[in-house]
């Protein structure tokens, strides 16, 4: 009798799980899908730099030390690091050069955004 009951808890609390756990992953599977549309839609561009320069958005901001993408705070770090980095100052070449692309990855981020922001140009009837 007692291993009747002990047997009906135990399935009862396997489908609570199962339940929870079908629908924890429908949730994880929706989020996903929705990260990869938003990724897919605003990242194209950005996605095509980063094939062309080799080196992630994510990775340049970390090279140069910058968090927000403004021309001077770009041009400030890059300066700053590509001296520190000169072969003559005892520095590194490899350093260098990451730095280098860094700052062309993070240029071609700041193209990019000010395309988006563009207005599509028009025709104008002559």
């Amino acid at each position: 009798m007692k291993a009747k009951y002990l047997a009906q808890i135990v399935v009862m609390g396997a489908q609570v799980v199962g339940r929870a756990f079908a629908r924890a992953l429908k949730q994880e599977f929706a989020a996903s899908q929705a990260a990869a549309q938003a990724r897919n839609s605003a990242g194209q561009h950005s996605a095509a730099a980063s094939s062309i320069t080799g080196m992630s958005l994510q990775e340049a901001q970390q090279i140069l030390h910058v968090s927000e993408l403004t021309p001077e705070a770009i041009q400030k770090n890059y300066e700053h690091l590509f001296k520190v980095n000169d072969k003559s100052v005892g520095g590194s070449f490899y350093l260098q050069s990451k730095v280098v692309r860094a700052k062309e990855r993070l240029d071609e981020e700041l193209s990019i955004q000010t395309q988006n922001k563009q207005p599509p140009h028009q025709k104008t009837e002559t």
